[in-house]
């Protein structure tokens, strides 16, 4: 069976675009048709600052929001990045393996570091090295797919091209993966700032949709949502990227049938309409979602169980590969 790999990182509350772009795919198709492992990757978290007890609290809300987006434990591997030690000693294999060049070619790494020092905060070297680590998120478990927004395709790029090197230069190790997008609503963009992604951190309050918030919370953002000069409804992501991004979450929310923005965009004479219906939409999406996290949160005994289970799992995935890793670079094997 293909095997997939995926994570999240715990650096703010998951999103309607965290849910759209990756989580929903993950529970409603990876699961079922693929070797499914996907990971709470706290490691990552750590590149710039941030507050420990913070961390630990967004692990587990992720973990649990995971869950309760229907991950089902007895068909795929959930679990924590740092609970499962092949993902730091891999990393460093790969950081030799690595290029300097490689690493500040990274957007996100460009994008992040300006951020940093425009804070008036030094630039940790583990924000530079961080896609390596994703690299080794990945191989570790000899994944086929990693299904990504298209703001992570260069990472995995990188990870094709440090698998592909390490095989020639070492020996056959690694399985080279591949990068995998779904379709409508892949990257669902700030309300507020429609240019811009709607991530779980930097992003403004009122343009960010959380998969937590209350049904009238939603639905005041989604009216309040940024549209565009004119009052045409017309899917043009490039001249009208604030309707169209609400053509793409409403597809995406809506049935089979109402899949295709393009098509949508056609029912609707005015944005009042489309917010309307967009809200309506969104909520009814989340509702299952923050019924089931309130089961959960009610039981952290459980979770807790369920992780334990998947670092157990994941582990014994993981480690042969990079033991083998070891051997091949040419360390002593431990006695």
């Amino acid at each position: 069976m293909t095997r997939v790999f995926s994570g999240i990182k715990p650096t703010g509350h998951l999103t309607l675009g965290n849910y759209l772009g990756a989580v929903r795919r993950w529970a409603a198709v990876d699961q079922y048709a693929r070797d499914a492992l996907f990971c709470v990757v706290d490691l990552h978290a750590l590149t710039v600052e941030h507050d420990p007890a913070r961390v630990r609290r967004l692990t587990r809300q992720a973990a649990t929001l995971l869950l309760a987006a229907g991950l089902e434990p007895e068909r795929c591997t959930l679990f924590v990045q740092s609970h499962v030690d092949e993902h730091a000693r891999l990393s460093y294999l790969l950081e030799c393996v690595a290029a300097d060049g490689e690493a500040r070619r990274m957007i996100q790494y460009k994008e992040k570091a300006a951020r940093e020092r425009e804070g008036g905060r030094s630039v940790r070297l583990s924000l530079l090295t961080y896609p390596v680590l994703m690299a080794a998120d990945i191989l570790a478990y000899g994944a086929d797919e990693v299904p990504v927004g298209e703001d992570q395709q260069q990472h995995v790029e990188l990870t094709r091209a440090l698998a592909t090197r390490f095989n020639q230069r070492y020996g056959h190790v690694f399985t080279v993966p591949v990068a995998t997008r779904p379709g409508v609503a892949a990257r669902v963009m700030d309300l507020q700032d429609p240019r811009s992604k709607m991530g779980k951190s930097g992003g403004a309050g009122a343009g960010v949709v959380h998969l937590l918030d209350e049904p009238e919370v939603v639905r005041r953002k989604v009216m309040r949502a940024v549209t565009d000069s004119g009052t045409e409804v017309v899917h043009d992501p490039e001249g009208r990227p604030g309707v169209s991004n609400l053509l793409e979450i409403l597809a995406a929310c809506g049935t089979a049938e109402q899949a295709d923005p393009v098509a949508l965009a056609g029912a609707y004479g005015s944005y009042g309409a489309l917010k309307r219906d967009t809200a309506d939409a969104v909520v009814e999406a989340l509702r299952p979602v923050r019924e089931r996290h309130r089961e959960w949160a009610a039981d952290p005994g459980g979770v807790d169980e369920v992780l334990r289970r998947g670092a157990e799992r994941a582990r014994a995935v993981a480690r042969p590969t990079v033991d083998a890793a070891y051997r091949a670079v040419g360390l002593l094997p431990a006695v």
